[in-house]
């Protein structure tokens, strides 16, 4: 065997020898990136239902219910197509169930009440990221603009309505306990927190109701009307409860941009 064929042949062991090895470094990096893909598209899965099942019943219009559905449908999809190892068939059997439900109209819940600094915080978090699944939907095309702006400007206002709906809640304990003036000064900053977004009509229909309730409260300090009942002061907060709930804007947040 000459010198030339010794080189060629330990030159195709080498390039072999490469090739071999940016093959193998190919392969790991689609098995991690893969493995990432799949990661995210199940994060996205779960907060889908953590948007449907954590989110107050009272906050979620029909219209946001069916495009939380639609991106956990996307998401179905794209897991199919991947071949993973998650129950995806069953994932779309309960996506189908709580869509039917939502059609005939069968999926109403009671009101939840904010009562804790951190229930609001975290509903906070859920919006925002109800938020930003609306706006990626409608990037991609899923959803109409019309609709997306619509339904990202009814977000925000829950978001500001989150806080409010704590102040709220903090007001009644404070009646409870007869603490009239730090039930009305909550009130005050529960209308100053839904004036952040006061072009929203929702907002302001919420900020006449609470200076409605402040004139009251300021009524009873003043010896100008009786205190309420605890079987009136119910009453009246199962009313607030059911404010959020109306026809309204519970099936489609149906208002003017």
């Amino acid at each position: 065997m000459n010198t030339t064929t010794i080189v060629i042949f330990f030159a195709v062991i080498v390039l072999v020898s490469i090739a071999i090895i940016v093959i193998s470094q190919f392969r790991e990096k689609a098995k991690i990136e893969r493995a990432r893909t799949v990661k995210a598209l199940e994060d996205s899965y779960y907060l889908t239902q953590r948007l449907l099942s954590e989110l107050p019943p009272q906050y979620l219009s029909r219209d946001l219910k069916l495009v939380i559905l639609m991106r956990a449908e996307d998401i179905c999809k794209e897991l199919q197509a991947l071949k993973t190892a998650q129950p995806v068939d069953q994932w779309q059997s309960q996506i189908k169930a709580t869509r039917q439900r939502i059609e005939d109209g069968a999926d109403e819940q009671s009101p939840q009440r904010i009562d804790t600094p951190q229930r609001c915080s975290d509903v906070k978090q859920l919006l925002q990221s109800l938020f930003k699944l609306i706006e990626r939907q409608q990037k991609k095309g899923r959803i109409e603009k019309s609709l997306a702006r619509k339904l990202m400007s009814l977000v925000l206002f829950l978001i500001h309505k989150t806080q409010a709906d704590l102040l709220i809640s903090q007001a009644r304990d404070l009646i409870r306990n007869n603490e009239l003036r730090k039930a009305i000064h909550c009130y005050h900053l529960a209308s100053t927190e839904l004036g952040k977004i006061k072009d929203h009509p929702m907002a302001v229909k919420s900020i006449k109701s609470y200076r409605m309730r402040i004139k009251e409260l300021e009524g009873t300090l003043a010896g100008n009307a009786p205190q309420k009942s605890d079987e009136e002061q119910q009453r009246l907060d199962k009313e607030w409860d059911s404010f959020a709930h109306e026809e309204e804007w519970k099936k489609k947040a149906d208002y003017d941009d």
